[in-house]
């Protein structure tokens, strides 16, 4: 986290009730529509991206409900497994965890729902699990092509403030996000932004709620509250993590994430390993898969590598865990700590014993130069 963002948050803890938090609420309230692209309502709660998946169904959706969603990955799948607990008929369209959703498939499904009996298309932007991302402006196209009409909620809980994403323009009805990731903010805050179609569908939704529902949000944010405890530091954090945003200006945010991410998969191929995202043009600007050979361990090589390197890379999980690490490449991070890392991660290989070419560190500084 930059120095900025963690000395906004140590300020002094001011009255949430009181008139000087007004100010605080709706610039971050107001600034966070310049991120997520819409002129929509975009709500915020003290809770992690859970809490987030679970406001987004709960205020749109009844019991029993079906649901649409495609299996991108690790995050995909709880997000599925979230809303059968909900009492939602959550359906998968099944993928192979090495690239984003499918629009032709979801079309394909959608036209044989002749009855529109699903209600919701659930896709996750950036599978964090895998390093792919999804289309989401050609899935928005899928389902206008289906002429169907069931709300269209993603999740770019990794996404956002890293990769190109535009709420309205998209068509998005529910986006679903976090702090934690582009935001570069500790965990504890989540959001959505909610389309007029979404904000209709709440009046009529049955599924139970009270601490998510966003009726109950609507008229304090009008003047910068909340009707709850709000997690005050963290939005002091969110408004100047907003404010060096664009102070980079956005455009320049996703081109440097793009360029990491193209650095890293070209270390990786020198290297000799497999960048787990196979679908061309899906691959991450926030973060990469890498798939060790077989009969190595990625978990021992992770270890290995935080004893002797003091560098902590991310795991694989559930169905490529222990089969996968992963390269984190987004936020406050800049072309120096990507060689950093690269090196790290290359004499963690050798350390490790697992077969690869070296040089990939210098293919990187290659393509960053």
């Amino acid at each position: 986290m930059p120095d900025r963002i963690l000395s906004a948050i140590s300020q002094q803890t001011i009255d949430h009730r009181g008139p000087d938090f007004a100010k605080v609420g709706l610039r971050a309230l107001d600034g966070l529509k310049s991120i997520f692209k819409t002129q929509e309502h975009v709500f915020i709660y003290p809770a992690s991206g859970t809490g987030a998946w679970e406001a987004a169904l709960v205020n749109t959706l009844s019991p029993g409900d079906r649901v649409l969603m495609f299996e991108t990955g690790h995050f995909a799948t709880l997000w599925k497994k979230l809303a059968e607990k909900l009492g939602l008929w959550a359906e998968f369209i099944e993928g192979d965890w090495r690239g984003g959703a499918d629009p032709d498939q979801i079309e394909a499904y959608l036209t044989e729902d002749k009855a529109h009996e699903i209600k919701a298309v659930c896709v996750v932007h950036n599978e964090t699990s895998t390093g792919s991302v999804s289309p989401i402006a050609a899935v928005r196209q899928a389902i206008d092509n289906a002429n169907h009409p069931a709300l269209f909620m993603v999740d770019t809980i990794s996404g956002l403030a890293s990769l190109d994403y535009q709420h309205d323009e998209w068509g998005v009805d529910v986006t679903v996000s976090g702090s934690q990731k582009g935001l570069m903010l500790p965990p504890g805050l989540s959001f959505n932004a909610a389309s007029a179609k979404a904000m209709a569908a709440n009046k009529s939704a049955k599924l139970q709620r009270s601490y998510w529902d966003w009726a109950e949000m609507v008229g304090p944010n009008k003047t910068g509250y909340f009707p709850y405890t709000p997690g005050t530091n963290l939005l002091y954090g969110l408004n100047e993590a907003i404010d060096m945003l664009h102070e980079e200006g956005l455009e320049n945010v996703f081109s440097r994430h793009a360029r990491h991410g193209s650095a890293a998969r070209a270390a990786v191929r020198h290297w000799g390993l497999e960048v787990l995202c196979f679908a061309q043009g899906q691959e991450s600007g926030v973060l990469t898969a890498v798939r060790l050979p077989e009969g190595h361990s990625a978990d021992a090589f992770r270890a290995s590598t935080l004893e002797h390197y003091d560098i902590s890379l991310g795991n694989g999980l559930s169905k490529v865990a222990d089969k996968v690490f992963r390269i984190g490449h987004l936020g406050d991070f800049n072309d120096l700590m990507l060689v950093g890392t690269l090196a790290g991660v290359e004499m963690g290989l050798k350390k490790a014993n697992v077969p690869h070419a070296e040089g990939g560190v210098q293919a990187a500084m290659r393509l960053l130069a």
